[in-house]
């Protein structure tokens, strides 16, 4: 009557793999059913600087993968279940971090100076000088200037008239990283 006892000395299952903007990047386990919210609160939840959406990367079974974008106001603020996916063995699930980027707004408003925005809410021009404390009394709205640099490093000056925005004449301008927006000076 031969007595055997077995010990586990080492899980080698299933794994995901947690990056970006979380507490604890890394490998974890795959332990029984496992969704998106469940492996993310193991690798100790989302940082401040977390983006927008989850990306869980998956192989298929052809050789190729996939990405499945998951918006993170969608999954943690409104709840909606079918976003908080079952994870399968070998997916990599990736948090993209938001960075926080600056856009310069000097001349005639109130607040002049750097203004720390994330990249993926980017102000339009309007928005960038109501941030900067609105113009001052002594603004030229019709000459407001947005320099930035194109593709090839090329310096670019765009002259924009602010009074047409805002009079619902002009759209506003979308501002991407690293715009100096110079509000003139009217000597009158």
């Amino acid at each position: 009557d031969p007595q055997v006892t077995v010990f586990i000395q080492e899980y080698l299952s299933k794994r995901v793999s947690v990056l970006g903007a979380v507490e604890k990047p890394g490998p974890f386990e795959l332990l029984g059913r496992q969704t998106v919210l469940s492996i993310i609160s193991q690798a100790g939840g989302l940082t401040r600087d977390a983006g927008q959406e989850i990306i869980v990367i998956r192989q298929l079974p052809e050789g190729e993968s996939t990405a499945i974008h998951i918006p993170i106001d969608d999954l943690f603020l409104k709840g909606e279940a079918k976003l908080n996916i079952a994870l399968e063995p070998d997916d990599v699930v990736t948090v993209p971090v938001d960075k926080t980027v600056v856009i310069y707004v000097f001349g005639q408003v109130r607040n002049p100076g750097a203004l720390q925005v994330r990249k993926s809410n980017l102000p339009s021009l309007t928005q960038a000088i109501a941030q900067a404390g609105g113009f001052s009394e002594r603004a030229v709205k019709s000459k407001v200037k947005i320099r930035r640099k194109d593709p090839a490093g090329k310096d670019l000056e765009i002259t924009v008239n602010v009074k047409r925005i805002l009079s619902g004449k002009l759209r506003d301008i979308p501002l991407r990283e690293n715009d100096t927006i110079y509000v003139p000076e009217s000597l009158f």
